[in-house]
């Protein structure tokens, strides 16, 4: 099937009711946020007047993230998924970026394998995390001082591989820092995605965790970071599914094993 890709524009967000699929969040603020960034670039696919298919790029200099690729249901199995990510990857090649990445399912996996994604690692998801009495706000976890703005962008950089501070900058004021005399060991940002954590330590890391689950039952993060694992496995909280992460291109350096709470599907 031929398929020709428009531009995703914000007239277009009354049609995501229809592309919405089942089990995943709000896919609105997600295409919200990509309609109205310059470093976003969403894409549709048109069929007798029906935008029956979407994804977008998210591009961070030279490493880019593929995200929300969605086929309505009716056009499913025409290898419009395939399509739509294949657009997205020249997209970002066009744009002279050296890495891509994704989160993909078991289902869309050999979609991407099918045009050159490989499999990096996986990401492990938590739910129905209820907070016990030994879940205690953390002495060393203060908010956001701007002083601190460049260790944090410091730390970002170094932990995911990736240049990420115009994301990271809207959100800074009402972050939490994990602090030990005048330097940061841990971060988390509740406002970007759902809720990202990172952390020099597993100190710093799990204290950040359970100060989160005073406001979130969830938790979504690299199978790499055994420590939070076995953390979250000792107080009888267990995964209930997993996806890849996925690249293409350059392999990059990041240290998975300190995250301790993704941005979300779309952003690692």
């Amino acid at each position: 099937m031929e398929v020709e890709f428009e531009t995703f524009e914000h007239s277009d967000m009354r049609s995501l009711a229809d592309l919405q699929p089942e089990g995943w969040g709000d896919i609105t603020p997600a295409y919200q946020f990509y309609v109205t960034s310059r470093f976003c670039f969403p894409l549709k696919v048109i069929i007798d007047n029906k935008i029956i298919g979407i994804g977008a790029a998210i591009i961070h200099n030279e490493v880019a993230w593929l995200g929300q690729i969605i086929v309505h249901p009716d056009f499913r199995n025409r290898g419009i998924g395939k399509k739509i990510s294949q657009a997205l990857v020249d997209l970002c090649k066009a744009k002279h970026c050296e890495t891509i990445y994704l989160i993909a399912t078991d289902l869309g996996a050999p979609i991407y394998e099918s045009i050159g994604f490989e499999t990096e690692t996986e990401y492990l998801f938590f739910k129905d995390i209820k907070i016990g009495s030994e879940f205690s706000t953390s002495q060393f976890i203060v908010p956001f001082e701007e002083k601190y703005r460049e260790q944090i962008i410091a730390m970002d950089k170094t932990i995911s591989g990736e240049n990420r501070v115009h994301h990271l900058e809207p959100h800074f004021s009402r972050s939490y820092l994990f602090k030990e005399g005048e330097k940061t060991e841990g971060y988390l940002v509740p406002t970007l995605g759902e809720g990202l954590i990172i952390a020099n330590n597993y100190k710093a890391g799990i204290e950040m965790m359970k100060f989160r689950f005073m406001n979130k039952e969830n938790a979504n993060l690299p199978v790499d970071n055994s420590e939070a694992i076995k953390f979250l496995h000792d107080n009888n909280i267990n995964e209930y599914r997993s996806a890849k992460r996925m690249r293409l291109g350059i392999e990059r350096k990041w240290q998975p094993a300190n995250i301790y709470n993704r941005i979300g599907g779309n952003l690692g």
